[in-house]
């Protein structure tokens, strides 16, 4: 999309990278993750006001330590270094980085030397959060020091004259009291980008562009009950009108009623024309006897291309295919994308582009999740679809631990309709990132009306998280747990244990497949 206000992150590796651009973005102007090797040529074609560099892992020194090209310090543009981004700033421009003596992880006070320019307003000492074990031992030439703390004699450095700035610490994590007021004074004052990257701009933007690249032809669309794919169909629709056809595949692994809700919504609110396909029967029985999470996430990614393929053979005259792909896929499922592993596999339809010959429209892969929801309410989405908790693309095939069978799908899903029931009624949904059951590949011996029970244990999952990056869990009130075990037990048949997972992302991940 055509911007000339716009950030480039230089990844290297960071946990923290992605939370970088989405600073920035929150502040209105438009950022982009590269990996630390990105061409100069690639960098100057982005044409940013503005570069940063992000943390990582790895020391300078190391042998194989990722660098970027150097030219990039002589493009004339404000640099920001972040942590392992500051230390690599003082090493390829002539300083000294060397082991810390004492590592310094957590919060920290800085201490400002100098309250101008990326310090502008900030408080004289405030709260950071640093996560490093090496220092600054020798400035680069031209660079003093604008902060300290206790530990770190060197813990933000600038050269003023050719607009460079670091800081040992990491501003775009919450921890970090002034974290958005540095970030802005760097982007608004020193890169002198304009707050202009709003959900209705991009709007206008992606509709003619999506139109322009479209034409005459006629553009099909998987719906699969979540958010991403609902606010595709809506922006691709708003652009194409009847051009537009959906396809709802119903695996048969959908929460209670979304099919039917997603369908009515987007069938009733908007007009458009979707065709539903029930393909469950046919989903489970792929299923059978299968446990591996991996093997299941393939199964059902190769199986939802069959049935899409076969249904989309039926409609003429089709050029595109639109997919809710966002830029969090983007970044993990291309290698290129920077030293960040990869957590899990990302299915898409590549087969079906190659048989009908369709080309992609991914209007939503420069976005984040709170991203496409600000733009679902900008559409006119109503919030029950825009604010539906996050939804596996294996749905709950992932959630169901083990074997997969109608039978225990039927037990997960009652359980995970009384977990959001009563979640909703405590009116925590909104405060939570996601809420659901899990069922166990295990069971447990209970009593039940004096006599001994062997049935299904359902595990509990609630977490709070700004991104889905990092999440702890929720400390939902006894009184909600309570009725939500007694529910499930009361009303589930085939339930005699009610268990609650208390483990933060990291070490765990949010879904337990």
């Amino acid at each position: 999309m055509v911007n000339n206000d716009k950030i480039l992150v230089l990844d290297f590796g960071s946990q923290y990278t992605q939370l970088i651009a989405r600073r920035i973005r929150e502040s209105k102007v438009y950022s982009e993750i590269f990996p630390f090797n990105a061409s100069i040529e690639k960098i100057k074609s982005f044409n940013p006001k503005g570069i940063i560099l992000s943390g990582g892992p790895s020391s300078v020194y190391d042998k194989g330590a990722p660098l970027p090209d150097t030219e990039v310090f002589k493009l004339g543009l404000p640099i920001l270094g972040i942590c392992y981004g500051m230390q690599l700033m003082a090493h390829c421009l002539g300083g000294r980085v060397a082991k810390a003596v004492k590592r310094e992880y957590g919060k920290a006070e800085l201490i400002v030397d100098d309250d101008a320019d990326i310090f502008k307003k900030v408080s004289s000492r405030t709260r950071v959060w640093m996560s490093h074990g090496d220092k600054i031992e020798r400035l680069p030439v031209g660079f003093y020091v604008i902060g300290h703390t206790d530990n770190s004699p060197i813990a933000a450095m600038a050269n003023k004259n050719k607009r460079f700035y670091a800081l040992q610490f990491h501003p775009e994590v919450v921890h970090t009291d002034e974290g958005k007021k540095i970030l802005q004074n760097f982007v608004y004052d020193i890169c002198r980008c304009r707050p202009t990257w709003t959900m209705k701009s991009f709007i206008e933007t992606s509709k003619k562009e999506i139109k322009e690249k479209v034409g005459n032809n006629r553009v099909i669309c998987g719906i699969s009950g979540g958010v991403d794919s609902a606010v595709t169909a809506v922006l691709v629709h708003e652009a194409v009108g009847d051009a537009l056809t959906c396809i709802f595949v119903d695996n048969g692994l959908l929460r209670a009623g979304e099919a039917k809700k997603v369908e009515d919504t987007l069938r009733k609110n908007f007009h458009m024309d979707i065709r539903v396909v029930d393909a469950s029967d046919r989903f489970l029985k792929r299923l059978r006897g299968v446990k591996d999470p991996e093997r299941k996430r393939k199964i059902i990614g190769n199986e939802f291309i069959k049935v899409f393929e076969a249904e989309a053979m039926n409609i003429k005259n089709v050029g595109f295919l639109a997919q809710g792909t966002l830029y969090p896929d983007v970044i993990e499922s291309t290698s290129f994308k920077g030293p960040s592993a990869v957590i899990k596999s990302h299915h898409n339809v590549g087969g079906l582009l190659k048989k009908m010959k369709l080309k992609l429209v991914e209007p939503l892969r420069e976005l984040f999740k709170d991203e496409v929801r600000l733009l679902g309410k900008e559409l006119g989405m109503p919030d029950e679809i825009i604010h539906r908790h996050p939804f596996p693309g294996p749905g709950l095939a992932i959630r169901c631990i083990g074997d997969v069978t109608k039978s225990r799908i039927d037990i997960l899903r009652k359980a995970d309709v009384i977990v959001l029931e009563e979640i909703k009624n405590a009116g925590l949904y909104r405060k939570l990132w996601q809420a659901f059951a899990v069922l166990l590949p295990t069971k447990s011996v209970g009593v039940m009306g004096d006599e001994r029970t062997y049935e299904n244990v359902i595990a509990v999952r609630a977490v709070t998280s700004l991104d889905g990056m990092t999440a702890d869990w929720a400390k939902i009130p006894y009184e909600v747990m309570e009725r939500i075990s007694n529910r499930i037990i009361n009303e589930v048949k085939g339930v005699n244990r009610v268990v609650y997972d208390i483990t933060s992302k990291p070490p765990g991940t949010i879904e337990w497949e």
